[in-house]
């Protein structure tokens, strides 16, 4: 019988191993991603069911269970987000009133970490601007898991009562040590009349009526005494007048849905600012009437301008307020915009916003 030639496989020491048909182990998968969310306790009656809602969300898009840190009244959100960050989180949310939106922003300003938006006081002021869900906690989450990331301007305020430390240095953090200390805001903010109404709005009417609220405490101030300001934009003359509010926005719509400016974008990298000073009942109504119908006429009642930096003086202290929060009294401050600072997570095809 003829011999069979030897297979090219027949040498042991080239043959295959049997493991080599095996069907390898599967890869371990990728792990789940994870939101931290800063909240205020006292926002809610029942914070474990808010727990638990934002749990839900978070499962059923395959994220692990969110990373809750409550704000307190000696921190309002600084330190939470500073703690999320060190944990590594992919999101980090703001879940109380605008003042813990404020706490948080602030420390996200120059990282990459996407800033969630989700309803919990009665302002909203800026996930009003930003279009994103106010009255519906849920659908706010499912937005800051996998909406589209925005950059956004954020403004910095000093305010001081030396000359020497009026000035707002280039690069300095949020919390230096050295020089007055800059807050940051994301909206407005607000000297003199609005300030006022705020700081004197009670805060249980808030949470029973909401930002209707303000409009008792409006009339009490709306024909208050008037005080001199002095305004200098990016570094250029200054120009007194009387006023009874001065304004500084990044964005256009304040309390009430009302477009106090609306040009004003939040990421042109401009604040807009206004000086208001209607001197009567007639005054006061021709203001009312270009904010209502939106004109972005001048006048002397209402004054308009655009700028990268502002200087602000009064001739007597008046008090001053952040995106609704009341922050001290001042006779003089500055501000300066920082472009496109912080990533915010936006809606899908609500404002047709570039993505970062």
């Amino acid at each position: 019988m003829q011999s069979r030639e030897p297979g090219r496989h027949a040498d042991p020491g080239t043959r295959p191993s049997r493991d080599a048909f095996r069907q390898g182990e599967a890869p371990e998968p990728p792990p789940r991603k994870r939101a931290a969310v800063v909240v205020n306790p006292t926002k809610f009656e029942d914070l474990d069911e808010v727990h638990e809602k934002l749990k839900k969300v978070c499962a059923d898009h395959d994220w692990d269970d969110p990373l809750f840190l409550e704000t307190t009244k000696d921190d309002v959100g600084f330190g939470q987000t500073r703690e999320a960050l060190e944990q590594g989180v992919d999101l980090v949310c703001a879940l109380g009133g605008d003042g813990t939106v404020r706490a948080v922003g602030e420390e996200l300003v120059g990282t990459d970490v996407p800033f969630g938006l989700l309803p919990g006081g009665t302002g909203n002021l800026l996930a009003r601007n930003l279009l994103l869900p106010v009255d519906d906690l849920e659908k706010a989450m499912a937005v800051a898991l996998t909406g589209r990331n925005r950059r956004i301007d954020v403004a910095w305020m000093v305010l001081d009562e030396d000359d020497e430390s009026l000035e707002l240095e280039e690069g300095a953090g949020a919390n230096s040590s050295s020089g007055p200390r800059k807050h940051a805001f994301f909206v407005m903010a607000g000297l003199g009349l609005d300030a006022a109404i705020m700081d004197s709005t009670s805060e249980e009417l808030k949470k029973r009526i909401g930002w209707a609220a303000y409009v008792p405490s409006g009339f009490s101030h709306w024909l208050g005494d008037r005080f001199t300001t002095t305004v200098a934009i990016d570094g250029g003359a200054e120009e007194t007048k009387r006023a009874r509010m001065v304004v500084i926005g990044n964005c256009g719509k304040i309390t009430g849905g009302i477009e106090l400016m609306p040009d004003a974008e939040p990421d042109d990298g401009l604040l807009d600012l206004i000086v208001l000073a209607p001197r009567g009942v007639a005054a006061w109504a021709s203001v009312a009437a270009r904010v209502v119908t939106r004109s972005d006429r001048t006048s002397s009642d209402l004054s308009r301008s655009k700028c990268t930096a502002a200087t602000v003086r009064v001739d007597e202290k008046q008090r001053v307020q952040l995106d609704g929060d009341i922050i001290g009294e001042a006779s003089r401050l500055a501000v300066e915009i920082e472009p496109r600072a912080v990533v915010v997570r936006t809606e899908v095809g609500k404002n047709g916003s570039p993505t970062s």
